[in-house]
């Protein structure tokens, strides 16, 4: 997974990124937009876009990022 959504997005949802994005890899989930890791290219044009800044790379999220990349792998397991 390159990017995840984190936190802010929770109370903002803007819609910004799944627009911008040239793959379709951003869904909406009922608490938040989710970036789907299998199709994802890696652009960054989402985090271009973010207007909370809630886009971050997997390998960049903090202790209490984490759970949001916990989260985006369980929304597209199902």
């Amino acid at each position: 997974m390159a990017f995840v959504i984190t936190a802010p997005c929770e109370t903002e949802k803007a819609g910004e990124c799944a627009t911008v994005c040239p793959v379709d890899c951003i869904e909406e989930g009922s608490d938040h937009f989710y970036i789907d890791p299998d199709i994802c290219i890696d652009c960054g044009a989402c985090v271009a876009v973010c207007p909370v800044d809630a886009i971050v790379e997997e390998y960049e999220l903090t202790p209490e990022q984490e759970p949001y990349l916990e989260k985006a792998e369980a929304y597209f397991s199902k």
